[in-house]
């Protein structure tokens, strides 16, 4: 075990673990001065010193400088106040140059020497130019940064369908994966409008109880499958996974329907399996063997006796096709359904 204190460079960011200064006391939310890749950075107290083990430390484990001063608060402050000019000015000198891009945020490092500025482009953005108008503007090193929609909704902020500040902006350190089969799970519209937050992606909140209606729905029916309760069988209309209840159409003996809620326990039906049955293994002949050339000649002419007899020009075509199998064993159901990975920019090391 290793004493670490957590830091933050922004609200809702990812945190860091930093050595504590011997005799320097911390408390939550207390603005420091610690060093990173980018030179000295002012930031905040997430969590006080705490003990965590040591594997989930990413070395090295550099140590906090110094707790903010009234002078490095001041300097900070400045910053912060000349902000919004650099953001005009920025847009300004892309406007004259017509660039397709989208201007969200700018920041000083803490010892003035860079600004740096983020953007969102629908593509890449050739800015050469607009490097040298920033600098002659500025007199300091410039930095232009091309970020995701994802991270353009955690900069700006805003309020999320739920009526909350979005997860993003507000309380999660860094993206989770995020999928539509997370939303078919829950029985969710798959409606863009309904799932997708203000950066027009699948919510983050659709990862948060994942687990649980993974497991919820191996133990329930599908809709509109036949099951057996205590009054007859019927047909599932909708399920509850949240009540673990299940509402079935019966037929009555007027010849009326009547609509039932079950609990799932009360049911009888073929339940889902917890993993998919494992795939028949292939013999030696089908793991090696291919067909030849002639093979698939005389495969073809079986084809042709058995085909209409308007059917000739099917069998015309000079491609002799590729190699086949029975089985692919690469072949598995959600493969390439995995989001494309998210680079953290708040990552300083």
């Amino acid at each position: 075990m290793k004493k670490v204190v957590a830091i933050k460079f922004r609200n809702g960011g990812k945190l860091y673990y930093f050595s504590p200064r011997p005799g320097d006391k911390y408390e939550y939310n207390m603005p420091v001065v610690v060093e990173t890749a980018r030179g000295l950075e002012y930031a905040w107290v997430a969590y006080p010193e705490r003990e965590v083990k040591e594997e989930d430390i990413v070395p090295p484990l550099k140590q906090i400088v110094r707790i903010a001063t009234q002078r490095d608060k001041d300097f900070y402050e400045q910053c912060r106040a000349k902000r919004p000019r650099a953001m005009q000015i920025c847009k300004e000198k892309i406007a004259a140059r017509g660039l397709e891009m989208k201007l969200i945020d700018c920041e000083y490092t803490f010892d003035g020497s860079k600004l740096v500025f983020y953007f969102t482009a629908p593509g890449r953005v050739d800015f050469r130019e607009l490097l040298k108008d920033l600098g002659a503007a500025f007199h300091i090193r410039i930095d232009l940064r091309q970020v995701g929609t994802r991270d353009e909704t955690k900069y700006l902020g805003g309020i999320a369908p739920c009526g909350r500040v979005c997860c993003c902006a507000g309380n999660m350190p860094e993206f989770k994966k995020v999928t539509i089969k997370m939303a078919k799970t829950q029985g969710l519209s798959l409606n863009p409008g309904k799932i997708s937050g203000l950066c027009g992606r699948l919510m983050c909140c659709l990862g948060y109880e994942s687990e649980y209606y993974a497991e919820a729905f191996k133990q329930m029916p599908k809709v509109g499958a036949e099951v057996g309760t205590p009054d007859g069988k019927g047909s599932v209309v909708s399920v509850n996974m949240l009540k673990m209840q299940v509402k079935v159409k019966i037929e009555g003996k007027d010849g009326g329907m009547i609509y039932k809620d079950f609990p799932v326990d009360e049911l009888q039906f073929v339940r889902k399996t917890a993993s998919p049955q494992p795939a028949p293994a292939r013999s030696a002949d089908k793991q090696e063997r291919r067909p030849e050339k002639g093979e698939r000649e005389d495969r073809k002419e079986r084809m042709r006796a058995q085909a209409p007899a308007d059917a000739d020009e099917m069998f015309d075509s000079d491609d002799e096709g590729g190699d086949y199998d029975e089985y692919d064993e690469n072949d598995e159901n959600g493969a390439g359904n995995e989001s494309a990975p998210l680079i953290d920019l708040t990552d300083l090391f």
